[in-house]
């Protein structure tokens, strides 16, 4: 087995590196050329920078505080894993394409929104939380957004600093990170993990057809993010009252984490046979669930602070179940009384969900969502490859398994 770029020039290959994984001698070629000049985004809370906001009004604060210092549009207090991600590539923080104020498009675009499925959910967001904008939607805004782009940047002045030139469309990385809450969408309708489990392959079908059709119109470098262990999210513990019995050694709910797995294990397999399929298509798998698994698990033997380029290991983070912005319960969790909610006590407007004193200490944000603190470090553990497959890292991630 090997790696190819899919634009390979036998002159910019500089390195191979030959590692060992899963008992198989792998070569990997290196193209130092692979930079993106662009990220499209497709996903749900965990990646949305902006898009539910603008559509339905602003995440309201303490959201943002750790980082923006207001709110930005993220269900956090600071980046994301996908701003991280920009970071890295050197690119600029994601615009929501539906977000119409000061929004630039020129390296990209995030179609994320909080609350996103894969699988259109027949329900409104005022009955269930869950977004209008489906995946299949996200794909139908991807394909507007590259068509009219290109019509609109040929105006000239203006336009053409604010939309990606046409080439940057094939050269872009493409990131997914999706499907959480498809499973808990089952579990709202009271069905069993075995009913959940059973319409997963229909789920990951319908993802399939999204990922073909982004590479029918010209997409080939894809980053894929698997699911989280949501039986570690404090919101499910608190929503669906999970008894002693199904609490495994770390705190977490065995049951709704054997989904995750058995979702991540499917879309492994698919994302396999989407490399068959799609032969200049490279596809990266990316195991969130293992790094996120981990920084639960081991919470308090963890946590680093950066000074000046320099790491200096601090005492880790503290229970991973205490959620930072909430207001009571078992884990500072009420759904509620969310993040942000404001209430008129004697004619006064009072925070009930507010930020805790230190939020880098916290790995749960909201209940939901992780700070930024425990973003980085998720972020620390995938870049250079790590939990990848193929294990290579972000920036080199335009290069494809062959063989």
């Amino acid at each position: 087995m090997e790696f190819e770029h899919f634009t390979l020039k036998p002159l910019l290959i500089i390195m191979a590196i030959i590692f060992l994984q899963q008992n198989h001698l792998l070569v990997v070629c290196l193209d130092m050329n692979c930079k993106f000049p662009a990220i499209f985004n497709f996903g749900d809370s965990n990646s949305d920078t902006g898009g539910l906001s603008a559509a339905f009004g602003q995440a309201p604060p303490p959201n943002g505080q750790t980082f923006f210092h207001s709110p930005h549009g993220r269900f956090s207090d600071g980046r994301l894993l996908i701003d991280l991600i920009a970071e890295r590539l050197g690119l600029p923080y994601l615009s929501a394409f539906l977000d119409s104020i000061g929004s630039n498009f020129n390296h990209g675009a995030n179609f994320a929104t909080a609350g996103s499925t894969i699988r259109p959910q027949n329900t409104t967001i005022s009955q269930s939380g869950y977004s209008p904008f489906d995946l299949n939607v996200q794909l139908a805004q991807y394909s507007d957004f590259l068509k009219r782009s290109q019509i609109i940047r040929k105006r000239e002045g203006f336009f053409q600093k604010l939309l990606p030139e046409e080439d940057y469309f094939s050269r872009a990385l493409y990131t997914f990170d999706i499907g959480q809450n498809d499973l808990t969408a089952g579990y709202k309708l009271n069905l069993s993990t075995e009913q959940v489990k059973a319409y997963v392959p229909d789920v990951l079908g319908q993802f399939s057809n999204v990922i073909e059709q982004v590479y029918g119109l010209g997409g080939r470098s894809f980053w894929i993010h698997n699911t989280g262990p949501v039986g570690c999210l404090p919101y499910i513990m608190d929503r669906f009252l999970v008894t002693a019995a199904e609490i495994d050694k770390y705190g977490c709910s065995s049951p709704y984490n054997e989904v995750a797995e058995y979702f991540n294990l499917r879309l492994k397999e698919t994302l396999v046979k989407l490399r068959n399929e799609l032969p200049l298509a490279a596809i990266t798998y990316v195991d969130l669930y293992s790094v996120k698994y981990s920084l639960i698990s081991q919470a308090k033997k963890l946590g680093k602070l950066m000074f000046n380029e320099i790491i200096i290991i601090i005492t880790g983070f503290e229970n991973p179940f205490e959620v930072c912005c909430g207001h009571g319960g078992k884990y500072n969790y009420n759904r509620f009384i969310k993040c942000g909610t404001k209430s008129v006590v004697n004619g006064t407007e009072i925070v009930l969900a507010k930020s805790c004193s230190d939020p880098s200490v916290r790995i749960s944000w909201d209940g939901t969502h992780f700070t930024e603190a425990a973003n980085k470090w998720i972020f620390d553990q995938i870049v250079d490859g790590s939990f990848s497959y193929p294990r290579i890292p972000l920036k080199f991630a335009c290069n494809r398994l062959i063989g």
